[in-house]
């Protein structure tokens, strides 16, 4: 029997083309690559449209994290699906492994390909690279959607996290090496993760963890000392949508965030969903992402 995750990314990438989508690589400059799904025509029309920028997080490449809101939103949106660097296909030959150069690509990325200004919709480590994002390049964030992340993985909310969870450190956790780590991985991710068999899990670990060495860097590049953090003022809006009960950056993070962002900040959270939210909530939080970026239509017509 052969994998079954090739097939299902082939038949994903097939329907992602029928709606309107297509795969780009981007040289964003000489040794590192970028693989975008971008709109498959940028006609007159297209060019008007609000762009969404949607950033995965670390378990999977950015078109199988965020395809049920690509299909959502693909009708009425400019959607632009960024790999970072080390997932999908995108890579760098440089040693630089911290969140400023993983949002400097993006960035790069998306003015290659056209894009002005955007909304980014990060979604825990493409939340904290959406962040950095919109502290370097406030020009072209426009607004934010966060979910289940932080603003820096400080010392102290890894420590938090760590012990609630029962790892040692980050890798342990997010790139395990078994089948039994395969299944920790998404059941605590989830709420109520459905019982799956071990092959599943088994096909999985066989095709879902390149780049081994430099993930477990890009993790050890992300933990801040808590003496070295101070939060960013963010002018833009800020809308953090959340799991209810997401055990790796719970309500209390959560909360914590919303206090450190200010006024321009909205929390809300949907209840019997983890840190997988935007699958295991998939209606609602479609539900309430369109109303959000809705919102930020209105505004601009009102200014």
């Amino acid at each position: 029997m052969g994998n079954i995750f090739p097939v299902y990314k082939f038949i994903l990438h097939g329907v992602m083309k029928l709606v309107g989508m297509r795969p780009q690589t981007v040289d964003i400059e000489p040794g590192t690559i970028m693989n975008f799904w971008v709109p498959n025509k940028i006609t007159e029309k297209q060019k008007f449209k609000p762009a969404v920028v949607f950033i995965h997080g670390f378990a999977m490449d950015g078109i199988t994290t965020w395809q049920f809101q690509v299909l959502s939103l693909v009708k009425d949106y400019a959607v632009y699906v960024p790999d970072l660097l080390f997932f999908g296909g995108s890579t760098t030959d440089k040693p630089d492994r911290s969140l400023e150069f993983q949002s400097e690509c993006v960035a790069k990325g998306l003015s290659i390909l056209g894009v002005e200004r955007c909304t980014v919709v990060g979604l825990s480590y493409g939340g904290m690279v959406g962040f950095k994002m919109a502290e370097l390049y406030p020009n072209l964030v426009e607004s934010m959607v966060v979910t289940c992340s932080v603003m820096a993985l400080t010392r102290s909310i890894t420590n938090a996290s760590l012990d609630r969870l029962g790892f040692k450190c980050w890798s342990d956790y997010l790139l395990p090496d078994s089948v039994k780590g395969v299944r920790n991985l998404f059941e605590i991710a989830a709420y109520k993760f459905p019982h799956l068999p071990d092959w599943i899990y088994k096909h999985y670990l066989e095709v879902m963890f390149e780049h081994r060495k430099e993930r477990v860097e890009l993790l050890d590049a992300l933990i801040v000392e808590d003496k070295d953090f101070t939060a960013a003022h963010f002018p833009q809006r800020v809308h953090l949508l959340w799991g209810e009960n997401d055990k790796i950056f719970n309500m209390e993070t959560a909360n914590n965030l919303k206090l450190q962002l200010g006024d321009n900040a909205t929390l809300q959270s949907i209840e019997k969903t983890g840190h997988l939210v935007q699958v295991e909530g998939l209606f609602v939080y479609n539900k309430e992402l369109k109303k959000f970026l809705s919102s930020l239509l209105e505004e601009n017509v009102h200014e």
